[in-house]
């Protein structure tokens, strides 16, 4: 045993809890100077670690053995904050008993009543969760300080060095000291430019995620490189003769998949083709590095931020219309029942024969008569993929899966010119969704049938806590929930929201259904995906823009090379940092996403202040309501613009209630445009006289 295993033995059995650093020294009978230093090393790496703490006597002890609890600090801008816990619910943290923690934070916390038990105290600060921020600068009477742009991050930073700023400007700041009962110190590591300036801010989101925009050198020059390879049919099934399409959207310019379907007697042939990044992406590259660090590709209304360079993303992995190109091929004969009877998946070669729009299909399967005759040759084919994505839909629906209706926004920028509008989904987008969702389960459960190192894409049942607190608000509403909270199945779930189908309630019940769910992640282990009602699932059909299907590229011709033994050996560790890596790849990624897009959309709200709109209340907390536009636009109305009145929150049911007026998830009201804040990028509504 290493001397780190011994100290933790010890520390288990009970051996060495509570005994100072001295005392640990003499019974492990260490005698000179070196010996000792070396142990109080270990002790403190034991400790950075959170295996073990300090009491305070300043006595080493299991964290357990105090009571303790650990978890991340999620701040709130009015000072207070929660601990969040892996698999278990929040606690609160009132801002006297945060102890110098702030957003961000690995701590040890104390559970310590409060009115529902649901009360901490942080004991001790772990790790630092934010190293750099940005913010705006200003000047107080002693020195510079900047406000986080980063809201629950709510203590000012004071500048003590680095770059000169002036009052109003954004900045990145790097925190080096953390002085106790003080704010935090930090350098200005850049000006970014004006604060307000909605470039400014955008540049500010994308610093603050620690998102790259640049690549080094040497993957430019590797994808210049494998770019240049000529495109052969070498080992590969040709699909050139097929008719194969790609449908995206009318903006897209990386087209990581094609599809082809035709009837063959009562069956369906459905081929996916997704691009074979992995033939020009080899591993442990320059390419591949930057495409493990940046992990997924990052997406705002002016712009992209790729995983991959251009001459990749946009060129010889792309399925361009009119070229030859690489793929890596699933081929499903599914049966009149939605059932794959037999697949294969190989290396392909196609030829895309047009790059279609979702647009496009939908107008041809509603029957458009110019764009039936201009895509006449792709009338028959449409036709067919509409009646195997309706068969496709109808079975999971039948084994359970849950189909959320969630709202996105659809944010243009033409000539400077911005506009947003709810994103239309048509049968043309159903359609791709369930032709990739049958070849990423299709995929897995070939990978899975090898028992390989792999890594899957979950989603997990709700808590028992959430899953009890929504039977609750159903049964406030007087719906009939049956599921038992400890052990929720998705059926279930998906018959709540078929039941209210045609239901002013659908859409209430669909948003708290979705506050109830867990957040879909990236795992070594096989844990199903609740939302889908699927047994084994992974992410196969992106590899341009994601890199666990990159990696599951990688396993899956690994194993069509008989390969297998060497996919056990050199992917079994790396399946699990990969997992870990691209969830939070992906948190930083949406987090970005949706900060752009408030950003966007407060300021298109801006050219909007004063006039009224019709909207429905889509959120509820103690401080007000939040309302939500037919555009997607959701703006606060503070507790002090309602109508007066005694309110009191009740949070298990969404409702905001007064003696004479109360406020709950789902109702209509009209509001007008108060104020548009592009520093904190929120709008504030205020009710109309109408309502």
């Amino acid at each position: 045993m290493t001397a780190i295993e011994i100290l933790t033995e010890k520390f288990n059995t009970g051996e060495f809890c509570y005994k100072k650093p001295s005392e640990i020294c003499r019974l492990l009978g260490a005698g000179g100077k070196g010996e000792r230093e070396s142990i109080v090393r270990m002790l403190k790496n034991l400790e950075a670690e959170g295996c073990i703490v300090r009491d305070d006597r300043g006595r080493y002890v299991l964290p357990e053995k105090l009571g303790l609890v650990r978890g991340t600090i999620q701040g709130n801008e009015r000072g207070f904050a929660f601990l969040l816990r892996d698999g278990q619910s929040d606690l609160f943290i009132p801002h006297k008993s945060l102890r110098g923690a702030m957003h961000g934070d690995t701590v040890f916390a104390r559970i310590v009543g409060g009115e529902r038990g649901d009360e901490a105290a942080v004991y001790s600060i772990l790790k630092r969760g934010m190293v750099q921020l940005t913010g705006t600068y200003y000047r107080d009477r002693r020195c510079g300080m900047v406000e986080a742009d980063e809201r629950k991050f709510c203590d000012p930073v004071r500048i003590v060095g680095g770059l000169r700023a002036y009052s109003g400007e954004k900045v990145l700041v790097k925190i080096v000291a953390y002085p106790e009962g003080k704010d935090p110190e930090g350098e200005i590591l850049e000006v970014l430019g004006q604060s307000g300036d909605l470039n400014t801010e955008e540049e500010a989101i994308i610093r603050t995620q620690n998102l790259a925009e640049e690549f080094p050198q040497k993957a430019l020059s590797e994808a210049r490189k494998v770019s240049a390879e000529p495109v052969t049919a070498e080992g590969r099934t040709d699909f050139r003769g097929d008719l194969v399409i790609t449908i995206d959207g009318e903006d897209s310019r990386d087209f990581d998949d094609a599809v082809h379907v035709e009837r063959d007697g009562e069956d369906f042939l459905l081929s996916v083709h997704i691009a074979d990044v992995t033939h020009y992406v080899r591993r442990g590259g320059a390419l591949d590095k930057e495409a493990f660090a940046r992990g997924t590709s990052v997406y705002f209304p002016d712009r992209v931020l790729p995983m991959l360079p251009e001459e990749l993303s946009n060129g010889i992995c792309s399925l361009n219309e009119g070229e030859d190109r690489c793929t890596l091929s699933c081929i499903m004969r599914v049966d009149g029942k939605g059932n794959v009877k037999d697949s294969r998946i190989v290396n392909g070669l196609i030829c895309s024969k047009n790059r279609m729009t979702y647009t496009k299909i939908a107008a041809i399967l509603d029957g458009d008569e110019r764009m039936c005759s201009e895509y006449a040759h792709l009338v028959p084919m449409c036709e067919d993929m509409r009646a195997l994505a309706e068969i496709l839909i109808n079975k999971r629906n039948a084994r359970g899966s849950i189909d959320l209706d969630v709202k996105e926004a659809q944010i243009t920028c033409k000539d400077g010119k911005i506009d947003v509008c709810e994103y239309k989904r048509t049968m043309a987008h159903r359609i791709i969704e369930e032709f990739m969702i049958l070849a990423n389960e299709t995929v897995a459960e070939f990978v899975t049938a090898y028992e390989l190192p792999f890594i899957y894409r979950v989603h997990e049942k709700p808590s028992e806590e959430k899953a009890q607190s929504f039977k609750t608000y159903l049964q406030e509403l007087g719906i009939r929930a049956k599921f038992h909270p400890d052990n929720v199945r998705p059926g279930e779930y998906g018959k709540i929201l078929e039941s209210l189908k045609d239901s002013e309630l659908f859409r209430v019940v669909n948003r708290v259904m979705l506050r109830s769910m867990s957040k879909a992640r990236y795992s070594a282990e096989n844990c199903g995906h609740f939302g889908l009602a699927s047994r084994c699932y992974c992410h196969f059909t992106s590899p341009i823009r994601r890199y666990p299907d990159l990696l599951v590229h990688r396993i899956v011709k690994l194993i069509l090379d008989g390969q297998a033994g060497e996919a056990e050996q050199g992917y079994k560790n790396f399946v699990n940092i990969a997992s870990n890596n691209c969830s939070a790849s992906e948190r930083r990624a949406d987090e970005a996403e949706r900060a752009v897009d408030e950003l966007y959309k407060t300021w298109y709200m801006r050219s909007h202040l004063g006039e009224e709109f019709e909207g429905v209340v889509s959120g509820v907390t103690a401080f007000g309501i939040f309302v939500e536009l037919p555009n997607t636009v959701e703006g606060l109305v503070r507790i002090e613009n309602l109508p007066q009145d005694d309110y009191t929150f009740v949070e298990e049911r969404y409702l905001l209630k007064g003696s004479r007026n109360s406020y709950k998830i789902g109702d209509k009201c009209a509001v007008r445009v108060a104020a548009c804040n592009i520093g904190t990028r929120r709008v504030e509504f205020t009710l109309s006289e109408k309502d």
